[in-house]
């Protein structure tokens, strides 16, 4: 048995979520903050036998998109003055871990 943890932007949580539904994978779904950005992401569980693991990552994978998004920085310019310069980032995407379950009970 395995477990996959897959932290993906919450933009892309629901399309994830039901694609695994549809194709008959229960998941639990964790609102999580990380990252520089320190914006909202979601950690979607899944407990697999290890045959369905590539499945279920091709799934994850097909609607976790990266995306550009502008966030301000500051810089400072002479007597204390930070002006606001916003810079494009790279967000989005997936982050998955797979994970040996030594044991796995429904109760």
């Amino acid at each position: 048995m395995k477990l996959i943890l897959a932290i993906i932007n919450h933009d892309d949580a629901g399309s994830v979520t039901q694609s695994l539904t549809k194709k008959g994978f229960s998941s639990t779904k964790l609102a999580t903050t990380g990252g520089f950005l320190m914006a909202g992401n979601v950690t979607i569980l899944v407990g697999v036998d290890e045959e369905k693991v590539q499945t279920v990552i091709d799934i994850i994978k097909e609607h976790s998109h990266s995306r550009k998004q502008m966030i301000p920085t500051t810089t400072e310019m002479s007597y204390g003055y930070y002006p606001s310069m916003p810079v494009e980032v790279t967000v989005g995407g997936a982050t998955i871990f797979v994970v040996d379950i030594e044991r796995f009970e429904r109760v």
